[in-house]
């Protein structure tokens, strides 16, 4: 009997489970290549962590390890139901308030070391949380995609810590009533855009009008394994920002306030790293709050130990 140690999260509505302890040994060296083995020799673990009948599809769970850059407090390899995350930004909002929660942290700034780079966690004494998160850029600007069932869409591929593919003019209501129509939506143009050549392109986000006072948008986002986003997605928002950036909408420092599918918000700013190449330093601020403590337990007896895996999976776990 293998005995898990958690704390559950939410991040305005997305779930975060932190591994505090009985997770798997994956050595020393670089976060990449703790993540690579991580991936070939313990995936059952992640599967175990996050599926069903211990998780949900639309669980996030977080391994905090040691980290190889000695400037950063630590390190964390993010998964979910398919497969592994380069950066989540409501799990790092997660991982730092279950850290302050656990009396490890406290208010102030602290670097962490993901597998695609260093990001800057910055805990408020209100409890909020601020990201730092990885340099974030568009890639392409308007790319037409011809969509099953919908016709052609326009929309912009960008880098916000994992890939986006963001469309505005969709003619999909962002309403959660509507939740069914946008997983299909989505679904069918995250299929399209890898048809096109873009595999690695793995989140659609929807942009429509916002609802909440004081928002400047809201959005839907499809994650990997066909969860929606209940969050505003902070790597998503971080997408967002840069596009905005581009495209010369939102100006250094000037806050942005994305609302999510259910109304929960996060504010975004970003100052510029490289104005020719469009590229930016976002600033996602959100809260999380907690929910619960607890002790997983893994028996090779239970036929269902090492979790139940989705069953119609549309992209491949990477």
């Amino acid at each position: 009997m293998q005995r898990i140690t958690i704390i559950d999260s939410h991040t305005g509505g997305e779930p975060t489970r932190v591994v505090t302890a009985g997770g798997p040994d994956l050595g020393s060296g670089s976060i990449t290549d703790r993540l690579s083995r991580f991936r070939s020799k313990c995936d059952r673990f992640r599967s175990a962590i996050v599926n069903e009948p211990r998780g949900s599809d639309s669980m996030v769970g977080a391994l905090l390890c040691e980290p190889s850059d000695p400037s950063c407090a630590m390190g964390v390899l993010f998964f979910n139901n398919v497969g592994y995350l380069g950066m989540c930004g409501h799990g790092t909002i997660g991982l730092i308030v279950t850290l302050a929660h656990l009396g490890t942290i406290g208010p102030g700034d602290h670097r962490i070391e993901t597998p695609v780079g260093i990001v800057t966690a910055t805990l408020h004494r209100d409890g909020s949380v601020s990201v730092a998160n990885v340099p974030s850029y568009r890639f392409l600007r308007s790319v037409p995609v011809e969509v099953a069932g919908i016709g052609q869409i326009h929309g912009d591929v960008a880098w916000g810590g994992n890939w986006f593919f963001l469309v505005e003019n969709h003619g999909q209501l962002l309403d959660r009533t509507n939740i069914p129509n946008l997983i299909d939506g989505c679904g069918r143009i995250r299929q399209a855009i890898c048809r096109q050549g873009h595999p690695e392109i793995d989140h659609v986000e929807l942009i429509g009008p916002a609802r909440s006072v004081g928002a400047h948008s809201r959005n839907f986002v499809l994650c990997p394994g066909g969860a929606f986003d209940r969050s505003p997605c902070g790597t998503g928002t971080s997408a967002k920002l840069a596009c905005l950036a581009a495209d010369g909408l939102l100006g250094e420092n000037e806050l942005w306030v994305q609302e999510g599918i259910l109304g929960s918000t996060f504010t975004g700013r970003y100052r510029w790293l490289d104005r020719a190449k469009g590229t930016i330093a976002p600033i996602i601020t959100g809260t999380a709050s907690i929910i619960a403590e607890g002790t997983l337990l893994l028996d090779d007896r239970d036929p269902f130990c090492w979790g139940i895996p989705l069953l119609n999976q549309e992209i491949p776990a990477t």
